[in-house]
């Protein structure tokens, strides 16, 4: 494996990056990447701010119709495990 992160990995491990939780090795790889990428680091900043926006928001505030709908998008969009 090379030491280069590309575009669509970002994509994949941004959430684990922003909750802290991603291994040190591979958030420096990604801070490295966000380093000469702006596209990147433009993509980062606004789930950082999608994520600030919602995280005040409890679960009663969706609609259990809605929540329902949502998870079923986002597992279809995540594909088979």
């Amino acid at each position: 494996m090379t030491d280069d992160l590309a575009c669509d990995e970002v994509v994949v491990l941004v959430t684990e990056y922003l909750e802290g939780s991603l291994p040190g090795a591979q958030a420096r790889r990604l801070e490295r990447h966000l380093e000469g990428c702006d596209g990147c680091t433009v993509y980062v900043e606004q789930i950082r701010s999608i994520a600030g926006s919602l995280g005040g928001l409890g679960a009663e505030a969706i609609p259990p119709a809605m929540r329902a709908g949502l998870i079923t998008a986002f597992s279809r969009s995540r594909g088979p495990a």
